[in-house]
């Protein structure tokens, strides 16, 4: 359904809205034209997601000066997950009532052990592992030593997305952790520093509480966020 919230065209992607909900979207509404601060808590099962997607978006897409990025944080994989998922349901609904996909990038932020797609370090399943092999192969000294012996190894997604992913802008999309790989595979591209690299043109990021609250993540996540950031 197609709703006026305070003045705010808002695609709702179900045929009906909890008063509740509404009223969840006009206080967002109401705090991004006061650029305030603002916190609100609603039941669990009441569709929080879906409200404070739809809103934004269109926000968004409307108020590009005002707010540039959503930041959506949560707790675990699955969680994350099914946010982008509500994305994509919700961009599929735009496509569908106005004919045109938005141009609107949304991606996920996760870990090297759930993003790399490289044949042997993928296969670890210690988190811990897997950054050490990842460093081991992407480490500017073990490369500048590849240069010269062959028998060094490198990651061959790393060095496709140094060589070529720089220069290319991520297609718009919503991109979950598995769109994220397949189109590294397709392009060669390391998905894990692709989508570090893509935060400052995505319009919706989605990573865990846990990027937002340790200081060593934060200081390398923040600073590539816009001020305009939500």
């Amino acid at each position: 359904m197609r709703i006026s919230v305070d003045g705010l065209l808002v695609y709702f992607p179900y045929e009906y809205i909890y008063p509740e909900q509404y009223a969840y979207m006009l206080e967002l509404k109401r705090t991004f034209d006061a650029k305030g601060h603002c916190l609100l808590e609603m039941p669990s099962g009441t569709g929080k997601t879906t409200t404070l997607l739809s809103l934004i978006v269109a926000y968004i897409m409307e108020n590009p000066h005002i707010v540039r990025k959503l930041i959506y944080c949560s707790r675990t994989v699955p969680e994350i997950e099914k946010v982008i998922a509500e994305l994509k349901h919700l961009m599929n609904y735009y496509e569908k009532q106005t004919g045109v996909m938005p141009n609107i990038t949304g991606l996920v932020l996760s870990s090297r052990k759930n993003m790399c797609i490289h044949s042997e370090v993928s296969k670890e399943r210690d988190g811990k592992i897997v950054d050490a092999k990842c460093y081991g192969m992407t480490a500017s000294y073990v490369r500048d030593r590849a240069a010269t012996d062959d028998s060094v190894p490198i990651c061959q997604y790393f060095e496709g997305f140094q060589a070529e992913g720089k220069e290319t802008t991520l297609p718009p999309g919503v991109y979950s952790i598995d769109d994220m790989k397949e189109f590294g595979r397709e392009r060669n591209w390391c998905p894990y520093f692709m989508s570090r690299f893509a935060i400052n043109q995505a319009h919706v990021v989605v990573y865990s509480y846990h990027y937002l609250l340790d200081p060593k993540i934060a200081e390398v996540v923040s600073k590539e966020l816009a001020r305009e950031s939500v």
